[in-house]
């Protein structure tokens, strides 16, 4: 293994009367490409949605650990523990020892088909516990809180498992081979129980199902067998061959969790109000389809050879464009292509280490970001050099780059969603240049009809603007708006989408001015900005920031500081090879929504990009 690979395995420690709210680093992600659920080095699953993504949570300990609700399944008793991935799949693995030599195993997955979808109506998490070593006093505790904990749980013990409803329209049941004796009181089932060498139990969670029955009928070892095999085909899938394959591999797998089977909707993360610093109020809900997002994800699956992924978006964008006049596009949408996302408190629940409000919906939903075009266009170019363009597609395409022709010099909200005053941003421009570019190229390539006399007089006079309008001569670097002179790291991407080569004086300037400005006091990590946005309180370094900067070094030829960059970033991932949105640069902690696919998106990005130079070399 050399120091760039992923460890297999990381330990933690608990005593008996361990604090039950663990840090976000400490969890590992399941899924069935419609929901998901994080379980932590302590066996308890803290954050699950149920029956979507975008659902109210059933497990939100995460968020407050007394009245979120949580599954916990762990040794009575002193133990430690690691965790890991089985390989080449989204299956995790936790393994418990105590202090007498007892091992016990917990297998957590969600079951798809062969195809990858969702393996039935009705979502299932299965948990295996088996013990190899000795014999293990073991406890249990189920504790559902429906939509948000908002609701009161009533629980009903019967002869083959654990009942549980919020005596409205949602159910849960908890299915075992082997009947527990279980404690429930208050919304809360509690068992107490041994397993002994050679013994394996399942257990069964299935929602909106009023049936409850022995866990045989679930059929959990050809599930997992199932489930398996479709991820290591998925996983042989992806074609990268430079030095970070274990990484890459890894945050492939983790954007292909976020992936919504039916609909072909991407989400960016599937959390919400995970705090952008430790008590502060820059907590969002990060479970919908921001089409920037995924844009970039179907950008960085196409780059290690996965292309499904696209036509499923596709599809899902045409769906969206429907319902929207004169290719105008919200940034983002609900899985199924709704666009009310009304952002609401949830004052009941403490948040994550006591960071207020949790909220969820977002209102950043109507904020117009010109950005979203040039994404979506890009996308778009690359998923046509495998598909054909259909006239129904090319309409929608088109429709956005009219728009964008029109309406590019407005002021906008950026990629970063400031909630303060609107602003010309660079980014924003630059990527509308990039809507207009691709729609032209698309047009030209494919002898598709559009107007690419006015496509080409908006996009020279936009580049035009950008030059004169977004460079600072005093800081030798493009900005982050016009007539401003604060710096902001988007300004990385502007030679990755080839607005100017990598070789332009302006390129090296930016890229140099970054890394002096923007990046932390040791310059291992990139923060987005420094400027005020209208927000209170503070912000970690932006992991999607430092893998640019670590690829747009190499750009310039700064191979060595490159591959330094992308070395401490790498450190920085969890135990199971995930990342969060943002890092505190002092402790290394885990900040913002999690897995977050921005972070996983640059990592496969950089990488690929790293790739293809040393291979010109």
């Amino acid at each position: 293994m050399t120091d760039l690979q992923l460890p297999a395995e990381s330990e933690i420690r608990r005593p008996r009367a361990a604090p039950r709210q663990q840090l976000l680093s400490a969890y590992g992600l399941i899924g069935d490409l419609r929901t998901s659920a994080l379980v932590g080095l302590d066996g308890a699953i803290d954050w699950c949605c149920l029956p979507r993504f975008d659902s109210g949570s059933v497990f939100g300990g995460i968020l407050d650990p007394d009245r979120g609700g949580t599954w916990s399944i762990r040794p009575d008793g002193p133990w430690t523990s690691t965790q890991r991935y089985l390989p080449r799949t989204n299956i995790l693995q936790t393994t418990f020892r105590t202090p007498d030599g007892g091992v016990i195993t917990l297998t957590d997955f969600m079951p798809v088909d062969e195809e990858g979808r969702p393996s039935g109506p009705h979502p299932e998490i299965h948990r295996q516990i088996r013990c190899t070593r000795g014999r293990v006093p073991m406890r249990m505790v189920f504790m559902p809180r429906f939509e948000y904990g908002a609701r009161t749980t009533r629980l009903e013990v019967l002869r083959a498992g654990v009942f549980a409803t919020d005596r409205s329209d949602q159910v849960l049941t908890l299915s075992s081979a082997r009947p527990f004796e279980w404690q429930a009181e208050q919304g809360i089932a509690t068992a107490v129980f041994e397993v002994q060498k050679g013994e394996t139990r399942w257990l069964v969670l299935r929602y909106d199902d009023d049936d409850i029955h022995p866990v045989d009928r679930y059929d959990s070892d050809r599930k997992l067998d199932i489930t398996a095999a479709f991820w290591r085909k998925w996983a042989a899938g992806v074609r990268y061959t430079g030095p970070f394959r274990s990484e890459v591999k890894r945050s492939a797998l983790a954007l292909k969790l976020l992936t919504h089977a039916e609909t072909g909707a991407i989400i960016a993360a599937p959390t919400t109000s995970l705090p952008e610093t430790i008590g502060g109020v820059r907590n969002w809900d990060y479970r919908f389809v921001w089409l920037r997002d995924a844009a970039f994800t179907l950008a960085a699956l196409d780059a290690v050879g996965h292309q499904r992924e696209a036509d499923a978006f596709m599809r899902f964008l045409k769906r969206v464009c429907r319902h929207e006049g004169g290719g105008h596009l919200q940034i983002m949408y609900g899985i199924d292509g709704r666009r009310d996302l009304v952002e609401r408190q949830l004052d009941h629940l403490s948040g994550y280490q006591g960071s207020r409000p949790v909220r969820v919906g977002n209102g950043a939903a109507g904020q117009l970001q010109l950005d979203v075009y040039g994404e979506v266009l890009e996308t778009a170019d690359i998923w046509r050099r495998n598909h054909e363009m259909t006239e129904g597609t090319w309409r929608v395409l088109r429709g956005l780059v009219d728009w964008v022709s029109s309406n590019w010099h407005l002021p906008d909200s950026s990629i970063w969603e400031v909630r303060g005053e609107v602003r010309h941003y660079v980014f924003s421009k630059v990527m509308s240049w990039v809507a207009l570019d691709r729609g032209i190229s698309m047009a030209d390539d494919l002898g598709l009809d559009g107007d690419t006399a006015a496509w080409r007089a908006s996009r020279d006079r936009l580049h035009t603007e950008i030059m004169e309008r977004g460079w600072s001569e005093e800081k030798q670097s493009f900005v982050q708006a016009y007539d401003y002179d604060a710096l902001d790291a988007a300004a990385l991407v502007i030679p990755i989408v080839r607005f100017l080569p990598w070789s332009h004086p302006r390129v090296h300037g930016t890229v140099r001015a970054v890394a002096r400005e923007l990046t932390s006091a040791d310059g291992e990590l990139v923060f987005r900005y420094r400027a005020p946005d209208g927000l209170e309180g503070d912000e970690g370094a932006f992991s999607i920031c430092t893998f640019w900067l670590a690829q747009a070094l190499a750009g310039i030829g700064e191979r060595e500081r490159a591959e330094r960059v992308v070395r401490r970033m790498l450190r920085h991932a969890n135990h199971v090879g995930l990342y969060s949105e943002e890092i505190d640069p002092v402790t290394g902690e885990f900040l913002g929504n999690f897995p977050q696919a921005f972070t996983h998106i640059a990592l496969i990005n950089c990488a690929a990009a790293l790739a293809r130079l040393d291979a010109r070399a």
